[in-house]
């Protein structure tokens, strides 16, 4: 392995690490300063004075469930400076658990190699949303954690990071279809995460109140599905052609979504039944993150720190499994420079919005076609073991 020990046995989690370590300086130098918080704000600050927590007329401000805006009361009360930095490492420290939690059920050898090389690799894309401190980073480790828990059966840390992962975001429920449809016995649990998550901000706020928040959220979420007007611009599959002046009309945009979640559904089954557990669960979550991202109306260029990460194990994984090889070395350097694209404001401004979508495919994709191929070769290899043990059973002779 041409890279391996040891070159990025500590160098990728050290510099994720670091990297971390220099946003909390920032937060604390500067809190107000490349953020989301304000929003996040303002909808815990309405709740708690009772005044209405979405702007139906507009697709900015307060975009959460009126769960979220009770989850982050706590960080209002400590302040900017406390409750950015507590704010931050429960994101950092979700997605990093996830991360190390996955790596130890792919087992194998060069763990620690596996872990900091894929960190190494998803750091320049999920950098910009670590340090805004956007909910998506809590998203994506709650996701992970609960995908992780939902297929070894546990039940009560299925119903954790499942209310988690809808606090944070409401797109979970993505993830929890799937999860209902690998494991039909966690679908009550998962109901039961949902329907806790409804009524938590009942216990900060009065019904009447609550009622009428939740008929709003409603209405925007329905609004911002068929709403071509506004002034966001969405970085899904649709911004390549509408960057290029031939725009596809919602309804041929939803029967893709509707293809898409299909073909989604079918790959989460197929690794679900034919890799190994701990690689099976790298290739659900990967799978998923990637239609979350990319076939989701509402995706944002640090949406894609979602799939940043899986992203990074998978071709690490894939370092490992083939010994490099070109694959391997393309999707390292077209992560990396994909992550890079914000960097720069020219190169930011060029490939804006139109180039994540496609990059994030052509990864996804290769990614998802190589553990399709591993999977048939996994039965392949079942198979002839079976065989090989029939043939050398032992023979009555009479």
């Amino acid at each position: 392995m041409t890279m391996s020990k040891p070159v990025f046995d500590r160098l990728g989690l050290g510099l994720w690490i670091g990297a971390f370590l220099v946003v909390l300086v920032l937060v604390l130098w500067s809190p107000h300063t490349r953020t989301v918080w304000q929003a996040y704000i303002d909808g815990s600050e309405a709740l708690l004075a009772r005044r209405p927590l979405y702007n139906i007329q507009s697709e900015m401000g307060y975009l959460y469930a009126p769960a979220f805006a009770a989850l982050y009361v706590p960080m209002v009360k400590l302040g900017p400076h406390l409750g950015g930095l507590v704010w931050h490492t429960i994101g950092f420290a979700a997605l990093t658990f996830a991360a190390m939690r996955q790596v130890r059920k792919l087992g194998g050898g060069e763990l620690p190699w596996l872990l900091s090389f894929g960190l190494f690799l998803a750091l320049p894309m999920a950098l910009g949303a670590i340090r805004n401190g956007q909910a998506t980073i809590l998203l994506t480790g709650a996701c992970w954690l609960l995908t992780l828990s939902a297929l070894e059966g546990r039940r009560a840390d299925t119903f954790f990071w499942a209310s988690l992962a809808i606090i944070a975001k409401p797109t979970a429920v993505i993830m929890l279809l799937l999860v209902g449809a690998l494991r039909f016995r966690l679908i009550p649990v998962l109901v039961l995460a949902v329907l806790f998550v409804l009524a938590l901000p009942y216990a900060f706020a009065p019904a009447g109140y609550l009622n009428d928040q939740y008929r709003d959220f409603a209405g925007m979420l329905t609004s911002m599905a068929v709403d071509n007007t506004s002034h966001f611009v969405p970085t899904d599959f649709t911004a390549p052609f509408t960057k290029m002046g031939l725009p596809i009309p919602e309804s041929g945009a939803t029967i893709v979504r509707i293809v898409m979640a299909l073909f989604t559904l079918s790959a989460v089954i197929w690794f679900d039944r034919k890799l190994e557990r701990g690689t099976a669960g790298l290739a659900i979550f990967l799978t998923a993150t990637f239609y979350m991202c990319v076939f989701n109306p509402r995706v944002e260029p640090n949406t894609y720190a979602m799939i940043a990460v899986p992203a990074g194990l998978a071709i690490a994984l894939l370092w490992r499994e083939e010994r490099g090889g070109m694959l391997a070395s393309v999707l390292s350097v077209m992560l990396l420079l994909t992550g890079l694209t914000g960097v720069e404001r020219h190169i930011q401004d060029f490939t804006y919005p139109w180039f994540r979508p496609i990059a994030v495919t052509l990864i996804a994709g290769s990614l998802i076609w190589w553990f399709w191929a591993r999977s048939g070769n996994k039965r392949a290899r079942d198979m002839m073991t079976r065989d090989k043990m029939m043939n050398e059973r032992p023979v009555a002779n009479g």
